[in-house]
């Protein structure tokens, strides 16, 4: 995920140069484990020494602890967002190609909610202070993805026409929360296939 396509906010920044988008992208790698691990008071020293680049090289890129956070939070959703639209069938794909496709972003969505279940806590806090804005973009960014698949799974005639995307990201939600409350992925995978097959068209 470079800077200048996933990650970026409401602005286009400026292109990087080879060596500073590397140092970018491995600092936002570092950061997501980190604070996935650690919370929100992950040490920054440590992010950048695991990224390979000094601390100056750190703050000029994300000035502060909030703008990194952003931009981790930025780069998941961005990273799910963009899965949608590679894994997507070819138009004139069969129904079952289709539904595949829907059924494996959702689970992959499931997945890495729960691998990085120590973000959850810091994604509230950004949204937090950064507002409605960042709030909307995420909403707007997952609801159209999972639109585009749950279209073309619809167009096929394989699931109910009568179902939005947005009705579907709820359940998969909860789907998420019920089964890291009790039985984890396996549970929640066996719940998906439920609800999958609830939703097909008969």
């Amino acid at each position: 995920m470079t800077p200048t396509t996933g990650t970026a906010g409401p602005a286009t920044p400026r292109p990087m140069r080879a060596d500073a988008r590397r140092n970018y992208e491995r600092l936002l790698a570092e950061a997501g484990l980190a604070f996935a691990e650690h919370g929100a008071d992950a040490s920054l020293d440590d992010i950048a020494k695991r990224a390979g680049v000094g601390n100056a090289t750190l703050y000029r890129h994300f000035p502060n602890r909030e703008t990194l956070l952003e931009a981790v939070y930025r780069d998941e959703i961005s990273q799910l967002r963009d899965l949608a639209y590679t894994s997507a069938p070819e138009q004139g794909d069969g129904a079952q190609e289709a539904v595949d496709a829907l059924t494996g972003w959702l689970r992959a969505s499931m997945s890495r909610s729960s691998a990085h279940n120590g973000l959850k806590g810091l994604f509230v806090l950004v949204l937090r202070d950064q507002g409605a804005e960042l709030g909307s973009w995420c909403r707007d960014t997952i609801t159209s993805a999972a639109e585009f698949l749950l279209s073309r799974a619809q167009g096929t005639g394989a699931i109910r026409p009568d179902l939005d995307a947005l009705t579907l990201l709820r359940l998969v939600n909860a789907i998420t929360i019920a089964s890291e409350q009790s039985g984890g992925f396996d549970q929640a995978d066996q719940m998906m296939s439920l609800v999958i097959d609830g939703l097909r068209t008969r």
